[in-house]
């Protein structure tokens, strides 16, 4: 059983949230998926956690091939974005090995199921309008995916779908499931990008969640029976994908940072995000008048923030979403510390497109509007008027990310991570939530995102300084209110 308080503030967090997804219940209830939309509270589970890693994004998949190469019945693979890569080369090893395992057991094929929404400007403007997806016939695999020859694969049953769904609704998820036993969420694509990345792999009825996702999205159906893991304990590469998943140890040197978490019963909330097609652009709306999508990853992370009581430290690729800017704005004037490693530069382009805005502006406007916060906490008060002021603001500390020694080209990096594409929140030092979701408008608005939050001090406190460690050297501060 956890302790006392850890429980406390699961119930402090959950009963708001699941509250104010009862009361979002006929908005969601059009989303797709929808599953949760009348009983939210089946997104509440638990879950074990393994490995938590960070690194680039060839690193963690390199570090992830040994575990992916143990499935034995069934492995799914769901990214967004599709590129010819060292991710792409190791994954395609990962499938002959497991071809040549199922061909030389004679059993029946491995069932493989690829997924993803993007992989060029022209696939997207061309793409099925539809979420049945757009699938792919083994005749294209080599020429437009990248992947081996057919022929190559003959111990395997593959199927591969992409679903993009115009004019920005990209399905942003990033996750792997094995034999339905292990889930593996990354922040990585399969993709040529050398980012700052993280990945945490997860067994216990947090899996369920995932396969529930999964199959009432990518197969729009209940999930098939799938062969019982137990009738073929000879042939498994691990005598239990839940006895101490590890990651490659030789493959260790190529992370910026590792840990073993062996954190069981793990209190976890499962948080998706479904797409939408109107992006609801509002450009000279106020922030604090602009309505996020009452979607579980969204509602969750603002009741996050309206009930923290400390300490918010978020990681993020981008952040331009007006609700969330408005979110820390507010809890920075009730006295909580905010700490936000971003990215001064990425994706600037597509930031304009889908937001109207960058994450330097926003993140300029929202220090702009902490100093005349500020300034007005620090005037001299009367007696009576003391008795009632708010608290002084809280912290607030911004840094973008840096690589060492400078940028690189592409193909010059060397392993060393260009931009940071992990995306963390913890809040409190007692709830941490990993998963797809930036907190740019593009997420929040019209992308398809995962999130899972996890309630435990420990856990926690591991992966934060996993993070400070995979983070040594890499980062600016553009300012902090106490210097």
């Amino acid at each position: 059983m956890p302790p006392a308080s850890a429980s406390a503030s699961y119930t402090y967090f959950n009963d708001p949230f699941i509250s104010a997804l009862d009361a979002a219940s006929p908005v969601n209830a059009r989303d797709d998926p929808n599953y949760y939309s009348r009983y939210p509270r089946s997104l509440i589970t638990t879950s074990n956690l393994h490995t938590f890693m960070n690194g680039t994004g060839s690193a963690v998949y390199d570090s992830l091939a040994p575990l992916l190469e143990s499935t034995n019945h069934e492995l799914i693979l769901v990214t967004c974005f599709w590129a010819r890569s060292a991710s792409l080369e190791r994954l395609n090893q990962i499938l002959r090995t497991l071809s040549e395992k199922a061909i030389t057991r004679g059993t029946e094929k491995i069932r493989v199921r690829l997924c993803f929404s993007s992989s060029s400007l022209f696939q997207k403007l061309f793409h099925k309008q539809s979420v049945t997806g757009q699938p792919y016939p083994p005749s294209v695999w080599t020429k437009s995916l990248g992947l081996p020859d057919p022929r190559e694969l003959g111990g395997l049953d593959i199927r591969i779908k992409s679903i993009f769904l115009l004019p920005f609704s990209v399905m942003h998820p990033k996750f792997m499931i094995i034999d339905r036993k292990t889930a593996i969420l990354p922040s990585c694509n399969i993709s040529w990008e050398e980012w700052f990345e993280g990945a945490v792999t997860l067994s216990g009825p947090v899996v369920d969640q995932f396969i529930k996702f999964y199959h009432t999205f990518w197969e729009q159906r209940d999930a098939p029976v799938l062969q019982s893991a137990s009738s073929d304990q000879n042939a498994r590469g691990h005598s239990s994908h839940e006895d101490g998943i590890d990651i490659d140890s030789s493959q260790k040197s190529l992370l910026k940072s590792s840990v073993q978490l062996s954190a069981s019963g793990i209190r976890t909330v499962f948080l998706p995000s479904p797409h939408r097609r109107n992006p609801r652009l509002r450009p000279f709306a106020s922030p604090d008048a602009v309505l996020a999508p009452p979607t579980p990853l969204n509602t969750f992370l603002l009741t996050l923030f309206a009930k923290a009581e400390r300490s918010i430290r978020i990681q993020t690729p981008n952040i331009t979403a007006p609700p969330i800017l408005s979110a820390l704005f507010k809890a920075l004037g009730r006295g909580i510390d905010v700490q936000i490693l971003t990215s001064e530069r990425l994706m600037v382009l597509e930031q304009l497109v889908t937001a109207g805005t960058t994450t330097s502006r926003c993140i300029k406007k929202l220090i702009r509007r902490y100093q005349l916060l500020s300034s007005s906490s620090r005037r001299p008060l009367s007696d009576e008027e003391a008795a009632i002021s708010p608290p002084r603001p809280g912290r607030l500390r911004v840094s973008y990310f840096e690589p060492l020694n400078g940028p690189k080209k592409r193909g010059q990096e060397g392993g060393e991570p260009q931009q940071s594409h992990l995306k963390m929140t913890i809040v409190d030092d007692e709830v941490l939530v990993l998963g797809s979701g930036n907190l740019d408008r593009a997420s929040w608005f019209t992308s398809q995102e995962l999130g899972v939050a996890f309630f435990d001090k420990d856990l926690v406190n591991l992966v934060g300084s996993a993070v400070n460690e995979g983070m040594q050297g890499r980062s600016k501060t553009v300012f902090d209110s106490h210097e």
